[in-house]
């Protein structure tokens, strides 16, 4: 690790052999030497279960979506939330990424720590030792933050802070439709907030407009929120609000998640506001992509998305759990080694989609009646028929929906080759 500007830069993360899902070794262990250990998932080199990434299908689907936004002349900052992964974090800004999104002060500082430099915090910024977190980051020069706010009382504390620290934040005005999350409401709730803003201009910088449109369900009512959110972004310009910050970076109008990034795109790659304009997406799950809610949402893109049409390929599922038939207790039942500490359940259950016996040539896929029909939280039960062909010391090989919640559950995940080859390990820090 390195030091500079009094932050320490961690540049070779070590593995711990404390953690689960990886191989046996006796220290900690820098993830840069793991090739040499030439560890095989198929040779059972892995303490199962594992989480594992596939190399190809997350470069496929990180070349996919910088494309995608090359099209449409916008911006990518992707969520880290999903996967904070600072070796991740780091690929996407190597493929094209302008920045990463963050959702918290920690993962602020997490990001800051392994080297990124420009972070939209897409949250936000409540109570004191968060603010002093953010206050320590940006006293980095280096170092292009900002943060939302929707309320004056949040104006009034950021700035009561920072003019204690005599520092500036860049903040983004959120807007939120009627029943959704955070997000001024109307004009009123506007105006309270930027009057607020007004009143700190020595530590408030108004950066730019904000929203999160996952709230709603309906591309019309999404539609419309962009079109109110492109105009407000104008009026604010035309009444000076960007002054200072467009006289040094261009005003950010933000928005999209992972299942509407594409409408979001649409409506956004068309705002003119007279003047200079990042237009930033911020989808998170498009690295990893998975075959529940997101493959749903990406099939939709395709099919009402001219660009995506256009690329003719589609994002790829490439993060997987394995893990042990342990028992057959009964005709019609397995247990799997695999439980609610391992994967996520919020959005379906982890879907079998290969069967491998230690020793075979190679996996094989899952019959289609075979399925998890509920999970504890070390054991998943498995709907199969008497007679299949499984048994006790058979790895299973399981998709995800909702990586978010998968990833959080694993502090090491190896990525592997096509043929089953780790070559890395990523450290995650929830």
């Amino acid at each position: 690790m390195n030091v500079t500007n009094n932050h320490i830069t961690y540049q070779n993360p070590v593995i711990d052999p404390l953690n689960k899902g990886l191989g046996a070794f006796q220290q900690p262990l820098a993830a840069v030497d793991v090739k040499a250990l030439n560890w095989n998932l198929l040779n059972e080199d892995l303490s199962l279960p594992t989480a594992v990434l596939y190399e190809e299908c997350m470069t496929h689907n990180l070349n996919w979506m910088q494309q995608f936004v090359a099209e449409y002349g916008v911006k990518l900052a992707p969520h880290g939330k999903t996967t904070m992964a600072p070796k991740l974090f780091a690929r996407q800004l190597a493929g094209g990424a302008w920045g990463i999104t963050l959702a918290t002060a920690h993962q602020t500082r997490v990001a800051y720590q392994h080297g990124v430099r420009r972070i939209i915090m897409a949250n936000q910024l409540i109570g004191k030792q968060n603010m002093a977190i953010i206050s320590d980051l940006v006293a980095d020069p280096a170092f292009e933050f900002c943060c939302l706010v929707d309320s004056a009382a949040g104006v009034e504390q950021l700035g009561a802070f920072f003019q204690a620290r005599k520092q500036k934040l860049n903040v983004l005005l959120e807007l939120g439709p009627d029943g959704g999350r955070t997000g001024v409401r109307n004009s009123a709730q506007q105006t309270e907030v930027l009057n607020a803003i007004e009143r700190w201009k020595d530590q408030i910088v108004l950066a730019g407009v904000e929203l999160y449109e996952g709230v709603l369900k309906e591309e019309a009512d999404i539609r419309q929120f962009l079109q109110h959110a492109v105009a407000c972004t104008k009026q604010l310009a035309e009444a000076g609000r960007f002054t200072e910050r467009a006289a040094r970076q261009p005003v950010i109008l933000t928005g999209a998640g992972s299942a509407w990034y594409d409408v979001v795109a649409d409506e956004f790659s068309k705002a003119d506001i007279g003047l200079p304009l990042d237009v930033v997406l911020r989808p998170g799950c498009y690295l990893t992509h998975d075959v529940g809610i997101y493959r749903a949402a990406q099939a939709q893109i395709q099919t009402r998305n001219p660009v995506a049409r256009k690329m003719r390929t589609e994002l790829q599922p490439a993060l997987q759990l394995w893990a042990y038939v342990q028992s057959i207790p009964e005709p019609g039942k397995a247990i799997v080694a695999l439980g609610k500490r391992d994967a996520a359940f919020d959005a379906g259950m982890p879907l079998p989609v290969s069967h491998y016996r230690p020793g075979n040539a190679a996996p094989t896929a899952t019959p289609a009646h075979w399925q998890v029909t509920g999970m504890m939280d070390q054991h998943a039960y498995l709907q199969i028929a008497a007679g299949d062909d499984i048994q006790v010391g058979d790895m299973l090989a399981f998709d995800i929906s909702h990586p978010c919640l998968t990833f959080d559950k694993w502090r090491q995940i190896a990525v592997v080759n096509p043929q089953h080859q780790v070559v890395d390990v990523i450290q995650t820090f929830f």
